[in-house]
């Protein structure tokens, strides 16, 4: 639908300025980053940052193992069962640790991924959008809240 100024526009005449000069050189702006560009660039930087800081605390956690499990993997003669047992104990403890950490590595190493490709901010589950509070709070996070409470019941 036009408007009563667009077709006013359009019957009168349109005046040409003068012809441009043969040889114009344009020289290109520099592009400003837009607001997704920078957006994708701070989650990038934190997802990093979080890589980074999960990555020492699993090297540290099995530095410490493997200093640690030189004791507990040779019996002492004065153990007794309860000794042994809490040895073992203390050592899967540690190992269940590092594992958590390790999933969490992995966790921040696949929302990299899925930045890099695109594919962040959506779930995995039904393709629908992350809620940004939700990636706000937990930013590797790949399902939304309903798929992941229906992953989490299963």
């Amino acid at each position: 639908m036009l408007m009563e100024a667009d077709a006013t526009a359009l019957a009168q005449p349109t005046a040409l300025s003068a012809p441009p000069s043969p040889v114009e050189v344009v020289k290109p702006e520099p592009v400003a980053q837009t607001s997704v560009e920078v957006q994708t660039a701070n989650v990038r930087a934190a997802l990093e940052e979080r890589l980074a800081e999960l990555r020492l605390e699993y090297s540290s956690l099995i530095a410490d193992m493997t200093t640690e499990e030189r004791g507990l993997l040779v019996p002492d003669a004065g153990d007794d069962v309860v000794d042994i047992g809490t040895k073992a104990f203390n050592r899967e403890q540690e190992i269940s640790l590092a594992n958590a950490v390790r999933e969490r590595i992995d966790q921040v190493e696949r929302a990299l991924e899925r930045l890099a490709q695109g594919g962040y901010g959506w779930c995995e589950g039904c393709a629908e959008p992350i809620p940004p509070a939700r990636l706000a709070v937990y930013p590797s996070a790949t399902l939304c809240v309903t798929c992941k409470q229906v992953a989490e019941r299963r």
